[in-house]
């Protein structure tokens, strides 16, 4: 089985504008690929969990969130970093149109996605790490039974969220412990 970091992508890969649904308004955060390949070198395959209710919201549709995606992909690539997986979440329990409105168990904080991508790619997630700038990432961690979460926070302060492992001010800065 083979062990992963799970990445949270607005705010963690890329600078959150609000609702990123185009590669014209997505802005890689400074060290994010220099980090994905430490951590490949370190022998983690690297996944891409996200909350998504722009789509549910009607802000963007599927088709531009895997149009971004690609995108996204090929940028990594161009790098010489593989994504093993890209696993989003296009509901919100109140403020989602039609299917989209649902109360489901990928959004985090549930560990749906974790939990597909764990089945899907066979990820040990007693060995995994899940790296977020939100307490939603943080909980869906601890539900899904990762060895570490991490929280981004510009301040490197982790008592916003006192759930998490580690706290540090960007991906490129972040140090896994106990290996």
């Amino acid at each position: 089985m083979k062990k992963a970091v799970f990445l949270d992508r607005d705010g963690v890969i890329n600078h959150d504008h609000g609702y990123t649904s185009h590669p014209d308004k997505f802005d890689f955060i400074d060290g994010v690929f220099e980090a994905c390949q430490r951590f490949i070198d370190q022998g983690y395959i690297i996944v891409v969990v996200t909350n998504q209710s722009g789509i549910a919201r009607g802000y963007y549709t599927e088709t531009d969130f895997q149009h971004l995606t690609e995108w996204m992909l090929a940028q990594f690539a161009e790098h010489g970093v593989d994504i093993a997986g890209v696993y989003h979440c296009p509901h919100h329990p109140v403020s989602g149109k039609g299917d989209y409105l649902t109360n489901c168990d990928c959004r985090k904080p549930e560990p749906g996605m974790l939990l597909q991508a764990a089945k899907e790619l066979d990820i040990n997630l007693a060995e995994s790490i899940i790296i977020g700038d939100n307490p939603t990432d943080i909980l869906a961690g601890r539900k899904a039974g990762l060895k570490q979460c991490i929280l981004i926070d510009e301040q490197g302060n982790k008592t916003k969220n006192a759930k998490a492992d580690a706290a540090f001010p960007s991906l490129a800065q972040v140090q896994f412990f106990n290996q």
